[in-house]
């Protein structure tokens, strides 16, 4: 593939509001995660809340959009001074040729879950208002249509919502999209918000941590769900007057439909992917100086991973995950590590996992404790989502 710009990307999780937050928790080694209270709920595991999410408005003219999803989706766009980017971007380009992908996996959930607990107790019925909001808020669509409206953009939008790989998907079709002609930039994103659902749901399959999450632990035993926003302002040429310093080089995805919550024992699909990764960006294996895991801390994920990762480079390059930091953030975990990834490749950093103290001895890559600091060229990164749902991004400096 061509290489696609960065034109600008940001921000906002657990740890806190914008990159320089993001990079100062990755160098001091501080975790944004914290005991689960959520919607006055004390379940047995830890989360990765956004802390002032609550008291963000939308403005009356985008009122009907109002829900948790949203709000968080208004507050990454805020960061770093992205929106206001994406009107000089708009300028250039115009409103039409700029598209925008986002990915998802519960989106607006919660308002569901909301109208149920004030369900009419005598005639059963659901709040009148909750029907005619739901494409605006509950809808999958209702992030990008949000995004688009905020933004003014009128080109190509979509949501992807293919679990955990969803907003590492919508990079490789901002890829198709501006190959295709139909766009010369694309804003992509991921967007993911705390609910009800997915909190029980995880304890239900009993894939959640009673403590913080520790990828690729001899001890693991689970994951942490957490909630965050990123956005990357992909573009096919370098706009003028900015300085891009990271490009998308290569994706591959592929998909394994061996089980809906269980990834393939051997690591095939992650095989298929990282080879296909490769492949699109023209690098070798030798090339690759840091691979971010998807490294979720479950038992079953991070073994396959590590063989798939073994298989392919052995133990000759460093790997590890951040969701020490930030949690598993689901459907927005794609565009929140690419952008860290970002932030790693500009600084020279090597994360080492977060909450981790003895790498399951069973593993065959090189797995890092400690945060490293050494130029950095090209960077993997894995997401693999439930249903077998993978895809791999190559980023490189620009």
């Amino acid at each position: 593939m061509n290489p696609l710009y960065f034109g600008h990307a940001t921000l906002v999780s657990s740890i806190g509001r914008g990159r320089q937050a993001h990079l100062s928790a990755l160098q001091e080694r501080q975790s944004g995660l914290k005991p689960c209270d959520f919607e006055g709920k004390s379940l047995p595991t830890y989360m990765g809340r956004v802390k002032g999410l609550e008291e963000v408005s939308l403005k009356s003219t985008l009122s009907k959009f109002t829900c948790r999803n949203n709000q968080l989706a208004l507050l990454g766009l805020q960061q770093d001074g992205f929106d206001q980017q994406i009107i000089e971007a708009r300028q250039q380009y115009g409103a039409q040729r700029i598209g925008v992908l986002i990915g998802t996996s519960t989106a607006g959930i919660l308002e569901t879950e909301h109208a149920y607990q004030q369900t009419d107790p005598v005639t059963g019925r659901l709040p009148a208002d909750f029907i005619p909001r739901g494409q605006f808020t509950q809808d999958s669509f209702s992030v990008a249509h949000f995004v688009r409206e905020y933004l003014e953009l009128t080109g190509p939008a979509v949501v992807v919502s293919t679990a955990c790989s969803s907003s590492a998907k919508v990079f490789a079709t901002a890829s198709r999209y501006i190959q295709a002609g139909l766009c010369e930039a694309v804003v992509v994103g991921g967007v993911d918000s705390l609910c009800l659902t997915t909190l029980y749901g995880f304890a239900a399959l009993q894939l959640t941590s009673p403590g913080p999450c520790r990828p690729c632990d001899a001890t693991r035993d689970g994951l942490t769900l957490g909630e965050a926003a990123a956005f990357v302002l992909l573009e096919k040429v370098p706009r003028k007057g900015t300085q891009q310093t990271t490009a998308l080089l290569g994706y591959g995805e592929s998909s394994d439909a061996y089980h809906m919550s269980h990834p393939h024992p051997t690591g095939q699909g992650a095989l298929l992917s990282m080879q296909a990764s490769l492949e699109s960006s023209h690098l070798s294996t030798s090339d690759i100086d840091f691979i971010h895991l998807h490294g979720t801390a479950t038992i079953a994920n991070d073994q396959t991973e590590d063989r798939a990762v073994a298989t392919m480079f052995q133990a000759h390059t460093p790997c590890s995950s951040t969701k020490g930091w930030t949690g598993h953030t689901l459907g927005a975990a794609g565009a929140v590590e690419v952008v860290l990834g970002d932030l790693c490749l500009q600084q020279g950093l090597l994360p080492g996992c977060l909450n981790t103290t003895n790498v399951d001895p069973s593993f065959s890559s090189q797995i890092l404790l400690e945060n490293q600091e050494r130029p950095i060229r090209y960077i993997m990164s894995n997401f693999f989502g439930f249903g077998g749902n993978n895809c791999t991004l190559i980023l490189g400096k620009a």
